[in-house]
């Protein structure tokens, strides 16, 4: 049991977007068409700004994290980084999830030199500004295109997720549970809207029904009950497959979701620990793919089979950074399944409530992609996302004849 006598320093959140307008995911490589956040998602997301606002800002909470200001946004204390590209529903809903975390004050309020006093539309609405950066800083919310870093979206043009994929598609679990699903994938493509119901395509399967049975009335009245809970469990299966490793090791490019944002988490939790350090809280919003690769590769599933596969709209891991009465910090991860559950549930990192900061650095820090050059390697790519400019001619891997 740490005793954190400090109280909370730091949270660094993961948070996955709200509901969003259909898209579709091309089966061989993972790369996505556009969708766009929804009232609903933008709904969503406000409330999990809003549970994270009486979290981590609200002095009576047993989460409040010290010195942060409660009421009037320092930018300085926040970190923000979310993807820019498809259709902006995740930017859009880190947008929505800072209304939600400071909403509109009257605290906001500025005097001019003339005297006249000034608040911002909507109720002192708070404009968290924002601002393209490619590095790390105490912050702005910083949008990234796909093009611009493969930080937060690194399986798109890496050749060796592609094998990978490749290799998930010919394995025996694949073949076994694509012919137990066929009965139920027979019976569901009259509402499929002409979309392939191969068990390859289970994602945009999933994707179409849980999009249609939320927005369109006709087909929320005539699915057949249980059809989308089916849909959910075949797509669970397969993106934990995708987005896990079969060979079972931390480094194993399955795991690639999480292993180019780890170096983002480390970065800031281990600088929330120096005495110069203003940040309180870093959030990357994302998809659900480092979701599912994060709880493998710190072993959470092990110990909470349920949170396997896909985490729902809105979700939010928690990773808490506190300091004990010796002075060492540690750190303690929480999940909150988007509007399923309305606390949070603690998860286990290596089969502890809460390591130290040093043995969670110690236990990732060789699984990470920390650079664009380390990502080319890691993926057997020279052309695509910056990796052009890299000279491969001296590599005997990704150059053989050099």
């Amino acid at each position: 049991m740490v005793n954190a006598t400090a109280g909370l320093i730091g949270v660094v959140l993961l948070t996955r977007h709200g509901d969003r307008t259909e898209y579709f995911q091309n089966t061989s490589n993972y790369i996505s068409q556009q969708a766009y956040l929804t009232p609903l998602g933008a709904q969503q997301e406000y409330e999990l700004g809003s549970f994270l606002r009486s979290t981590y800002l609200d002095a009576d909470s047993p989460s409040f994290i010290q010195n942060i200001s409660t009421e009037v946004a320092n930018i300085d204390q926040l970190t923000v980084r979310a993807d820019a590209g498809g259709g902006n529903a995740i930017l859009d809903s880190a947008y929505s999830l800072l209304q939600g975390l400071y909403p509109p004050t009257q605290k906001s309020e500025i005097t001019l030199g003339n005297g006249e006093k000034v608040l911002s539309p909507l109720g002192g609405y708070q404009y968290i500004p924002g601002k393209l950066k490619l590095q790390p800083e105490s912050l702005f919310l910083q949008s990234l295109e796909y093009w611009q870093a493969p930080s937060l979206t690194p399986w798109m043009e890496c050749n060796y997720f592609l094998f990978h994929l490749n290799r998930v598609y010919t394995s025996s679990g694949f073949k076994n549970i694509s012919a137990a699903a066929q009965p139920f994938l027979t019976a569901l493509e009259p509402y499929l809207g002409g979309i392939s119901n191969n068990f390859t395509n289970m994602w945009n399967i999933y994707d179409h029904v849980n999009v249609q049975y939320t927005h369109n009335k006709t087909y929320y009245d005539t699915l057949p009950a249980t059809f989308l809970e089916q849909a959910r469990h075949y797509a669970n299966w397969l993106q934990q497959q995708v987005f896990t490793d079969a060979t079972t090791a931390q480094n194993g490019v399955g795991y690639i979701a999480i292993r180019t944002l780890l170096p983002e988490v480390m970065w800031s939790l281990g600088n929330m620990t120096l005495p110069s350090n203003k940040v309180k809280i870093a959030v990357q919003e994302v998809d659900y793919k480092p979701f599912i690769s994060l709880f493998n590769v710190t072993n959470a599933t092990l110990y909470d089979p349920d949170i396997s596969g896909i985490a729902n709209y809105a979700s939010v891991v928690a990773l808490e950074l506190s300091l004990d009465s010796t002075g060492s910090h540690h750190v303690s991860m929480k999940f909150k399944n988007g509007t399923d559950n309305s606390e949070f549930r603690q998860l286990k990192l290596f089969g502890n409530t809460t390591v130290t900061l040093e043995s969670f650095i110690h236990q990732l820090a060789w699984t990470t992609i920390n650079s664009t050059i380390n990502w080319c390697f890691s993926c057997n790519q020279t052309i695509e996302r910056g990796c052009s400019v890299f000279n491969y001619t001296n590599d005997p891997f990704l150059n053989p004849t050099g």
